[in-house]
């Protein structure tokens, strides 16, 4: 219901928008167009990436690997894997409740998407390039501890 409340009032706004300046409207239309195009690949890519896994990987075998049950391993592995992976945000989370759904831990899920927003193994040259190695290193160990307090502490809040 709140899904459709929301559709319903971007809809006016966007006819309000319309209304009060239609050549405004109009290039902010094409400009969100282009950047859906641009989006999109990544994001069917993804897609059908979780599909394969989900297919090849039963809930039992996800829940084994990262589920409740696996616990510091789980998460460590959970850890290891968004450290090193370069997703963006709009295609975690959805890949995220897939795993939830199929079986995987709340904290295992927790430190893998705190490490996958925060640690940046795939582009830490970059930062080390920009912000010198000692910062580089430091933040994304930080960083890497972080990620298990806040899992710790969403483990704790939610069971």
């Amino acid at each position: 219901m709140f899904t459709i409340a929301m559709y319903i009032v971007a809809s006016c706004l966007l006819i309000l928008s319309f209304i009060k300046d239609r050549k405004k409207t109009l290039l902010a239309m094409k400009k969100a167009w282009k950047s859906f195009e641009n989006i999109l690949p990544q994001f069917l890519a993804i897609i059908v990436i979780i599909g394969i896994m989900l297919a090849v990987l039963s809930p039992e075998v996800i829940s084994g690997l990262i589920g409740e049950k696996s616990g510091w391993l789980g998460m460590l592995m959970a850890s290891l894997v968004g450290s090193v992976t370069l997703i963006p945000g709009f295609v975690a989370f959805p890949l995220t409740a897939a795993l939830l759904k199929s079986g995987a831990g709340i904290m295992q899920i927790a430190v893998f998407i705190s490490t996958l927003m925060m640690v940046g193994i795939v582009s830490i040259p970059l930062e080390i390039k920009y912000f010198g190695k000692k910062a580089a290193l430091l933040r994304n160990s930080l960083a890497f501890v972080f990620s298990f307090i806040a899992a710790i502490a969403i483990g704790v809040v939610l069971r």
